[in-house]
C-alpha cells in the first residue's frame, strides 16, 4: 500500500481520501488538528474539527466557515478511509489524527502534550501502525519541570512584585497558554486583569464548562485602579506596541517553553521567565511513542534531526517528514 500520507505543497495530503490536515494553503477539504494560526488558515471549501474547538475555531477562520465538527471517538468515512480524532492534550478542542485504510492506521499528532492541563481533554494514547509526531522541543535539554512547582512560582513573583509595588505583567499565548496560567494563578492574591485578545477567547473556555477564575477586562480610563496589587495577563505581542507604559512601575514575565533556553529568555527582554509548555518534552515525546507501538514513526517541527537520530539508533524506523514527499507531483493538479 502507498502511503496513506503524502507531504505536498500545500501540507500533509491523504490520496486514498482526498483530504488535507492542517493544510498551509486553501484546499477543498482540511481536517484541522486545533485553532491556532498555523494549523488553522482560512480559505478552504470544508474543515473538520473536534466538537470542543468548534467555536475556537469559528473565531480564527470565520463565523460562516463550513466546519463540521466530530465528536472525540466518533468515526466517520471520507472515500473509504476512516477517520476519527482522538484528544492531544494540547488546548481546548486539540486532536490527533487517526486515519484508517485498508487494515494500516496512521495517526497524525498535531501539537500535544502529556502533562494533565484543566482547561482541555487529556492526551489519549492511539495505537497505530504509522504515527507522525510533532517535536517542537524534540532535545534532550529540553525536560519541563513540575506544573505545580512553576504555578507556585508564579504566584509568589506575584507577592513579590506586590511587596514592591509593582505591576505583575505575565505574558503567554492568547489561545490555550492564557487559560492555563488562569487555571493555575491564586485569584486571592488579588484582581486579575486580562488584555482583550485573551478574554474573548476566555469567553469561549467558560462557555464550554472550563473553569477559570474571574477576569477583569482592562480600562486604563479608570484611575483608581490598584495596579500594584493586581496581574495582568496579555499576549507577549502587547510589549511591542509600548502598551505596558500605562503602568507606572510593573515587571514582566513570559511562561514558555523557550524559557528553558536561557539565551533565547534574556533576548527578549524579559524580567522573568517561566518554565511552561502547552508541547511535550523530551520524554514526553519519547513516552508518546513508545505508547503508540508504531512499526514507523516520521518526525516534523523544529528539532526533527534529534529526535529522529535519537530513535534510530534506538533501532526504531523513524524518519524526518520529508521522507513522506511525493514523487508524483501531478496529485497536485487537482486543486
Amino acid at each position: 500500500m502507498k502511503n496513506l500520507i503524502i507531504l505536498t505543497a500545500h501540507g500533509l495530503y491523504c490520496p486514498q481520501g482526498d483530504f488535507y490536515i492542517d493544510p498551509i494553503k486553501p484546499v477543498a477539504r482540511a481536517i484541522i488538528t486545533h485553532a491556532h494560526a498555523d494549523h488553522a488558515r482560512k480559505g478552504c471549501d470544508h474543515y473538520l474539527t473536534a466538537t470542543p474547538g468548534l467555536r475556537l475555531l469559528q473565531t480564527r477562520i470565520g463565523q460562516y466557515a463550513n466546519i463540521q465538527p466530530l465528536n472525540y471517538g466518533e468515526k466517520i468515512q471520507i472515500n473509504n478511509v476512516e477517520i476519527s480524532l482522538h484528544p492531544a492534550g494540547h488546548i481546548l478542542g486539540s486532536a490527533q489524527i487517526r486515519l484508517v485504510y485498508e487494515g494500516k492506521i496512521w495517526v497524525v499528532s498535531g501539537d500535544y502534550k502529556l502533562e494533565p492541563d484543566a482547561t482541555c481533554a487529556p492526551f489519549e494514547s492511539v495505537p497505530c501502525h504509522t504515527f507522525i509526531t510533532e517535536a517542537t522541543f524534540g532535545n534532550p535539554v529540553y525536560q519541563w519541570p513540575a506544573q505545580t512547582t512553576v504555578f507556585a512560582e508564579i504566584n509568589q513573583w506575584w507577592r513579590a512584585n506586590q511587596a514592591a509595588g509593582k505591576t505583575s505583567i505575565l505574558l503567554g499565548y492568547a489561545l490555550g497558554k492564557a487559560q492555563r496560567l488562569l487555571a493555575g494563578l491564586n485569584p486571592e492574591l488579588g484582581p486579575i486583569y486580562t488584555h482583550t485578545a485573551i478574554e474573548k477567547l476566555n469567553t469561549i473556555y467558560r462557555l464550554e464548562d472550563i473553569h477559570l477564575p474571574d477576569t477583569l477586562a482592562l480600562n486604563f480610563y479608570n484611575k483608581t485602579t490598584a495596579w500594584d496589587k493586581a496581574l495582568v495577563l496579555a499576549p507577549p505581542s502587547a510589549l511591542q506596541s509600548g502598551w505596558q507604559k500605562h503602568f507606572t512601575h510593573y515587571n514582566t514575565a513570559f511562561a514558555s517553553g523557550w524559557m528553558q533556553n536561557n539565551f533565547r529568555r534574556w533576548q527578549q527582554n524579559f524580567d522573568q521567565g517561566f518554565i511552561l509548555s502547552d508541547h511535550a518534552d523530551w520524554p514526553s515525546l519519547l513516552s508518546a511513542i513508545t505508547r503508540t507501538g508504531a512499526e514507523e514513526i516520521y518526525v516534523m517541527h523544529t528539532e526533527s534531526k534529534h529526535l529522529v537520530k535519537h530513535l534510530q539508533q534506538q533501532g526504531v524506523n523513524a524518519h524526518m517528514i520529508d521522507k513522506l514527499s511525493v514523487e508524483n507531483k501531478q496529485l497536485e493538479l487537482h486543486l
